[in-house]
């Protein structure tokens, strides 16, 4: 061999040493050949100390079965492998470089698999390179975490933390569609605040303001997960029922008028009692649209309101 190609063979042993990416070569009895500088600063084993020895047994963590089916595919097929962050968000479980200033606890990587052939063109090794691909992932997660933020915001009411009008109308009309693809049935309820001017009047619009944030706590801790509350506008809220008839809408809303007539607001120094009036619709088949279902509910809210209010009726 001649000097040249022995300083090419070792520019190449010193660039696979220190690049910037994991290198680990494996036999096909998975016993550990080549260990980069790389894999020796993340994973604080030494190449000597690796060299030879079965991989499960250096990183007992990774996923055996998973690795070993996909180490056979590239084996037997003589073909790539690659899995990414989101598939699997590491396959060595390393510290990430800045473990103070990072969101991550550990390093996100993308890995591929490549096959070796030996002279005779028998696949013999299986080369594992691991990328860091930790800023990428964080990045991204952090914008998804900000545009689901975003997304609850613009769904939310900013008082109760209830559905605001706008995405609770959207839920009412998915209610109806799938009512009516799968014939099944669902209540809606309306309810308002008796005399809410006057609590306004006497202890000013903070009051208030506290008096809705207390309903719509009551609301949220008394429903199911599969309803859905929300703010309709002023002193008004709505619930819908997805599968639940009349008679099970009413018990449900005379349940939660009878807690709300019960427990006192405490306001400052002052004590504020308040009531509610409710309208209960179950969803009929010649109700088209959520405007028809809402405004059978307000039917039976207006009529509690004139009824005395602090009731609760059912069309």
């Amino acid at each position: 061999m001649s000097d040249q190609s022995l300083r090419d063979i070792h520019w190449m042993l010193e660039i696979l040493q220190t690049i910037d990416v994991g290198l680990v070569v494996i036999n096909i009895e998975y016993e550990i050949q080549n260990w980069n500088g790389f894999m020796e600063n993340h994973s604080g084993h030494r190449a000597q100390k690796v060299q030879n020895r079965n991989l499960f047994d250096v990183f007992p963590e990774l996923p055996h079965t998973w690795f070993c089916q996909k180490v056979d595919t590239v084996r037997e097929l003589n073909i790539r492998a690659f899995t990414t962050w989101e598939q699997r968000p590491y396959l060595f479980r390393f510290r990430t470089y800045h473990p103070i200033t990072s969101t991550a606890e550990y390093m996100y990587q993308n890995s591929m698999l490549y096959p070796l052939e030996n002279t005779s063109g028998e696949v013999e090794y299986i080369a594992i390179v691991i990328f860091d691909v930790t800023d990428v992932a964080t990045n991204k997660l952090a914008l998804q975490q900000a545009n689901s933020e975003l997304a609850r915001i613009s769904r939310t009411d900013a008082l109760t933390q209830l559905y605001n009008r706008g995405y609770w109308e959207e839920c009412l009309y998915r209610e109806l569609l799938r009512c009516r693809r799968h014939q099944h049935t669902a209540s809606l309820i309306l309810l308002d605040v008796d005399h809410f001017k006057p609590v306004n009047d006497t202890h000013g619009h903070t009051a208030g303001d506290a008096v809705l944030r207390h309903l719509s706590r009551t609301i949220r801790q008394n429903v199911r997960e599969t309803d859905i509350p929300g703010r309709y506008g002023g002193e008004e809220f709505g619930i819908i029922l997805p599968e639940t008839d009349s008679p099970k809408a009413f018990a449900f809303a005379e349940r939660l008028r009878g807690l709300i007539e019960e427990e006192a607001i405490q306001i400052g120094d002052n004590s504020v009692s308040i009531t509610v009036s409710f309208g209960v619709a179950e969803l009929e088949q010649n109700m088209q649209t959520i405007e028809d279902w809402i405004t059978r509910a307000d039917e039976a809210l207006y009529q509690s309101k004139q009824s005395g209010r602090n009731q609760v009726t059912a069309t």
